[in-house]
């Protein structure tokens, strides 16, 4: 039996009604081609097994007993997937226009692209700057002095999410982005697959390095379109603390992986200044007029600073 073109990959976590319109987007665009799609859940309490297994019976599910994060639960789908491309998406989006047999029509005349990513939009209007550079100290350090805000489209201090790029045409890019990432399963058995010590977050930055390195292409193509609703904004304040714990966690884990001790212990000193300040600042301001945005962001500097000094997570 031929493999299959393309096998859809969705880990979910609490998101049953977002996840019902992706799942259903999925099956009403994709047309000749041969899919299947995998949805790993990493064990939500809100019945999103249950509505996959009533609603979409045709969709494989694998149910984690915990929450075993991003990487992990792509790789459980991968080991069963039977697609020559792999497409990870995430559940709080919409295929749009037929874009995953597009997709794979364009990686299939490409053959030296490793990774493809789309356009995606936040609404009618407006492009979402998806893919980025490769992190670097340099970066950081423009990022924290404010330049990145003050010259965003800048090709020095804008170059972390390619400022001055309008994402309506094809470019090679360092990394793109996992909402919507379609992979070359050729790619991946030379590669490898995601590393599970990324919980959440970096874990594309890092994977797109490593095809990178092995001589494959990372592409943005314009031409395939899906809606990202931003269903993780809608997560608790407590949620936001611990992933903003975690992203820097994830950030610190490939600089030590992929650019080396002094890089990482360069860019640890950076987040713990830029902390401090940050605290200092809006622990200020506290006292002048007191508001919720000032106390969100004393907690994180808080939650941070624990992390980095004491190695203490978020519960």
């Amino acid at each position: 039996m031929p493999p299959l073109d393309v096998s859809v990959i969705i880990v979910s976590w609490n998101t049953r009604d977002i996840l019902r319109d992706c799942l259903r987007s999925v099956f009403e665009q994709t047309h000749e081609i041969a899919f299947e799609v995998i949805v790993t859940d990493n064990a939500s309490h809100d019945g999103t097994v249950d509505m996959i297994r009533q609603e979409f019976p045709q969709v494989i599910v694998i149910a984690n007993k915990d929450n075993r994060g991003f990487a992990a639960a792509n790789n459980q789908a991968m080991e069963i997937a039977k697609g020559r491309y792999v497409l990870l998406l995430n559940p709080d989006t919409l295929v749009l226009d037929g874009a995953i047999q597009k997709s794979v029509a364009y990686a299939d005349e490409h053959s030296d692209i490793g990774v493809l990513g789309c356009q995606v939009w936040l609404n009618e209007q407006e492009i979402q700057r998806t893919c980025f550079s490769f992190p670097s100290a340099v970066s950081l350090i423009f990022q924290k002095l404010g330049f990145r805000r003050l010259f965003p489209r800048s090709r020095i201090f804008g170059r972390v999410d390619y400022g001055w790029w309008d994402r309506d045409t094809i470019m090679d890019v360092d990394v793109v982005s996992g909402m919507y990432m379609l992979v070359r399963q050729e790619a991946m058995e030379k590669v490898g697959m995601m590393d599970e010590d990324y919980f959440v977050y970096a874990e594309e930055t890092d994977w797109c390095f490593r095809f990178k390195k092995a001589g494959w292409r990372c592409v943005f193509w314009p031409f395939a379109r899906i809606i990202h609703l931003d269903g993780g904004n809608k997560s608790t304040d407590l949620v936001k603390v611990k992933m903003y714990v975690q992203m820097q966690k994830s950030m610190l884990i490939f600089y030590k992986k992929q650019r080396g001790v002094f890089a990482w212990v360069t860019v640890k000193g950076l987040y713990i200044l830029s902390l401090l300040i940050r605290y200092g600042v809006f622990g200020i301001s506290s006292l002048i007029k007191r508001d919720d945005k000032s106390g969100r962001i004393i907690t994180q500097c808080r939650a941070g600073l624990k992390f980095h000094l004491f190695g203490v997570e978020p519960d």
